[in-house]
């Protein structure tokens, strides 16, 4: 599933090809696409016709449209495999092609092209929904629980660590917990706990303020290593509104790196099973806590 890089990589491209524009049509292909929006694909197609699309905004792993003028937003989710690509007119429309969203083209500069909504597995979508009540950036009310990411610049370190202090998790589920810090996945939680020595599974009430500092800015610097090149791309599925890869899989520290040496130590690494994903670490680097007798 795309994090906090892709997404971002995905916003800043909506942002140079459709912010401003104005929706002259909508036509939703199939009805998982808009399974979160209440009113269902018809509905959904007739309340966006005419709006102009403001600048596009992400919190986590969601990105958002805001209507301008208005305090409503259009919430897209990638989900697995949703792609969200900015397309000519006249190209042929994908295999998985599930919304298109025509614009007047009053841009110039954008004129000739579409959004269209891609999703081979269908579990993302797009949907409108109504601002949160006392949100200052026009975030959608259906995910105002969700945390600020780490390169906010509003994310609140000291309540972050005092959040971990006092929850009895470890150290991994607290990075992948979108209540408490938002648009770290699997992936990146990896690369950050290898780059700053630590087992997944130490408890985090153990860590010291300037021990989660530490462990803060690997997860920034590893998010923002991975923005420079576009995100992580395994497959086909995660791509830029261009159709465009990422590459920062060949920058990989951790993750999907099992038996190979470790880039500090030279361990061979390894993978354990871990709420249905896999953690990947160096046993040398990152040692097991102790379990209390």
């Amino acid at each position: 599933m795309p994090e906090l890089p892709e997404v971002e990589v995905v916003r800043r491209g909506l942002e140079r090809w459709v912010a401003g524009r104005t929706v002259e049509a909508v036509e939703v292909l199939h009805p998982r696409a808009v399974r979160r929006h209440a009113g269902g694909g018809a509905d959904f197609a007739a309340r966006l016709r005419g709006e102009t699309i403001g600048v596009p905004q992400r919190r986590g792993k969601y990105l958002w449209l805001p209507l301008a003028g208005r305090d409503l937003s259009v919430l897209g989710h990638l989900g697995m495999s949703g792609q969200l690509l900015v397309q000519p007119e006249d190209a042929p429309d994908e295999k998985h092609l599930r919304i298109r969203v025509r614009f007047t083209d009053s841009d110039s500069g954008s004129a000739g092209t579409e959004l269209r909504f891609v999703d081979q597995r269908t579990f993302g979508g797009l949907s409108l929904h109504e601002v949160a009540a006392d949100s200052t950036d026009g975030l959608p009310d259906v995910i105002a629980h969700i945390a600020r990411d780490p390169l906010d610049p509003l994310f609140d370190e000291g309540a972050y660590h005092l959040a971990l202090r006092g929850r009895r998790t470890t150290v991994k589920r607290a990075l992948l917990d979108q209540s408490l810090i938002s648009g770290v996945g699997n992936i990146y939680a990896d690369e950050a706990l290898w780059r700053a020595k630590l087992h997944y599974e130490r408890p985090t009430a153990t860590l010291t303020r300037p021990r989660s500092a530490e462990l803060l800015g690997h997860v920034r610097d590893v998010m923002n290593a991975a923005l420079a090149v576009g995100g992580t791309s395994f497959d086909s599925l995660y791509v830029n509104v261009n159709g465009e890869s990422g590459y920062f899989d060949r920058s990989l520290d951790a993750y999907g790196r099992e038996d190979e040496p470790c880039r500090r130590c030279g361990t061979p690494m390894r993978r354990r099973p871990w709420m249905n994903r896999s953690s990947y670490f160096c046993p040398r680097c990152q040692r097991a806590p102790r379990v209390s007798s």
